[in-house]
C-alpha cells in the first residue's frame, strides 16, 4: 500500500470496514435518483457512529453534520453515489448484481471515503466548526448537484466553501492532480430529429432522405468547430446516435441523431447551440424535409476557485509530497455536476490517482473498469485533513 507522507490519519478497523462499503456499493449499482440501496448504507453508517444527518434531499441524497467546538467556521466535502447503465464484464466476486447497470466511474470508492473521514472526525473530534458531507445523487448527466441547489442545500447548510474529489486512472497511486480556473468542461446535450418522406427502396427518386440529410448535416455542425469558433477556444461536438430504419428495403420517414457538446466558456456554448438549430433547420428546409432540434447545456464549466485550489492543493502536498501533487494538470473535457456547486460556492475540485497499470488502471466508463480499494485511506485522509485544516484558517 502507497506510504503517506506525513500527517496521515490511522484509520484502524475503519480501513478494513471502507473496502467491505465499497464492495458492497459496487455490488448493487444504482443510476440516478434510483441509489435507495446505496443511501440506506451511507445511512446506517452514520447513525452507527452518532451522525447527524438529513435524507431525501433530491430524492436520494443526504447531507451529514458534524458539529464540534465553538467556531462559526464550515466547509461542504462531497461525493458522488450514482451508477453507469453498462453491462460490468470483471468476474471479479464483487461483481455487480444487477445486469446492465455497474460502477464503471468510481462512485462507489467516493461514498466509501467520505463516508470514512465522516466516521473518522466523528471519533477524534479534533477540529472547531462545522463540516458538512454532501452525498450527492445523478452526477451521471441528471444533474443532481443542481437538483439539491435547488432544494435549497446552501441554505439549509450554510457552509463557507465547498471541495469534491474524483478518481483518475491513468495517474499513480499516491499522487493527486488539480489547476486553478476552468478545470473541466462545460457539457450539453442535443437532439435532432429528421422528418423526411419515407418510400419502397426501389424509389429513392421519390423519397426525402432522412439518413442521407442527417450524414450531410454530421460534416455540416463538425464544419462549426473551425468556421465560427475562436481558434483559441476549445470545443467539441460529438455524434453518438444515429438512429433511423427498421428493415433493408424501406427508405424510413425519420431519422434521430443525437451527442454532447463540450467548452469551456458559456460564450462558446451559446454559440454552438445556436448554430447547430440554424443549420439544422435550413439544411433539413433545402432538401425538402423537416426538424426538431432539442439542445439542453446539462453542466456549466468546472471552474476552481484560486486560493480553494492552492489550499487543496496544500493539503495534499503534506500527505504525499510535492512531486506527486500537479498544481498545473491540464483542463478536461470531461464534465462533472459539481460544477454547479462552484457556481454558487467557492471551492476546488481535486483528482485522486486511481493507478497506472491493471490494477486501477482502466478507465472510467469502461465495462473493465474497477476502482482501486489501496486509494480508500489516502482519500479519506486527504478529507480528514482538509476538513480540519479549513476550518482552522479558512479561506473564505
Amino acid at each position: 500500500m502507497h506510504k503517506i507522507k506525513s500527517n496521515g490519519v490511522e484509520f484502524g478497523d475503519l480501513a478494513l470496514r471502507m473496502r467491505q462499503w465499497r464492495k458492497a456499493i459496487h455490488q448493487h449499482p444504482e443510476t440516478a435518483y434510483e441509489e435507495v440501496v446505496t443511501a440506506q448504507l451511507v445511512s446506517d453508517i452514520l447513525t452507527e457512529y452518532g451522525i447527524e444527518h438529513y435524507k431525501n434531499i433530491a430524492e436520494t441524497g443526504i447531507v451529514a453534520v458534524l458539529k464540534n467546538g465553538t467556531s462559526n467556521n464550515s466547509i461542504g466535502l462531497r461525493a458522488d453515489m450514482d451508477a453507469l447503465d453498462l453491462d460490468e464484464e470483471n468476474q471479479f466476486s464483487h461483481r455487480s448484481k444487477i445486469d446492465g447497470k455497474m460502477h464503471a466511474c468510481g462512485h462507489d470508492g467516493h461514498t466509501s471515503m467520505l463516508l470514512g473521514a465522516a466516521c473518522k472526525l466523528s471519533m477524534d473530534k479534533n477540529f472547531d466548526g462545522t463540516v458538512y458531507f454532501i452525498f450527492q445523487p445523478a452526477e451521471e448527466v441528471e444533474g443532481g448537484a443542481q437538483r439539491m441547489i435547488e432544494e435549497d442545500l446552501f441554505g439549509r447548510f450554510p457552509m463557507d466553501a465547498v471541495f469534491g474529489m474524483h478518481n483518475m486512472p491513468k495517474h499513480a497511486v499516491g499522487s493527486f492532480a488539480i489547476c486553478s480556473g476552468p478545470m473541466m468542461a462545460a457539457f450539453g446535450t442535443f437532439e435532432c430529429e429528421i422528418k423526411g418522406i419515407g418510400m419502397h427502396s426501389s424509389m429513392p427518386h421519390l423519397a426525402t432522405d432522412p439518413i442521407e440529410i442527417g450524414a450531410e448535416l454530421l460534416k455540416l455542425w463538425k464544419a462549426i468547430l473551425y468556421e465560427a469558433v475562436d481558434p483559441f477556444e476549445k470545443a467539441v461536438i460529438s455524434i453518438t446516435q444515429f438512429n433511423s430504419g427498421t428493415t433493408q428495403n424501406i427508405s424510413p420517414e425519420t431519422a434521430t441523431l443525437k451527442g454532447s457538446t463540450r467548452c469551456f466558456s458559456a460564450e462558446v456554448a451559446v454559440l454552438m447551440k445556436s448554430k447547430m438549430r440554424k443549420i439544422a433547420i435550413a439544411h433539413c428546409m433545402s432538401k425538402g424535409a423537416s426538424c426538431e432540434f432539442k439542445f439542453r447545456q446539462a453542466y456549466p464549466t468546472l471552474v476552481n476557485e484560486s486560493a480553494c485550489t492552492e489550499f487543496a492543493a496544500d493539503v495534499a502536498t503534506e500527505l504525499v509530497g510535492a512531486g506527486s501533487v500537479d498544481r498545473n494538470l491540464k483542463p478536461l473535457f470531461s464534465s462533472e455536476d459539481f460544477a454547479c456547486m462552484l457556481h454558487e460556492k467557492p471551492g476546488a475540485y481535486i483528482l485522486i490517482g486511481n493507478g497506472v497499470d491493471s490494477e486501477g488502471g482502466c478507465m472510467i466508463h469502461n465495462p473493465n473498469y474497477d476502482f482501486n480499494d489501496e486509494i480508500l485511506e489516502l482519500g479519506a485522509s486527504y478529507w480528514v485533513n482538509l476538513a480540519k485544516a479549513y476550518l482552522k484558517n479558512p479561506v473564505y
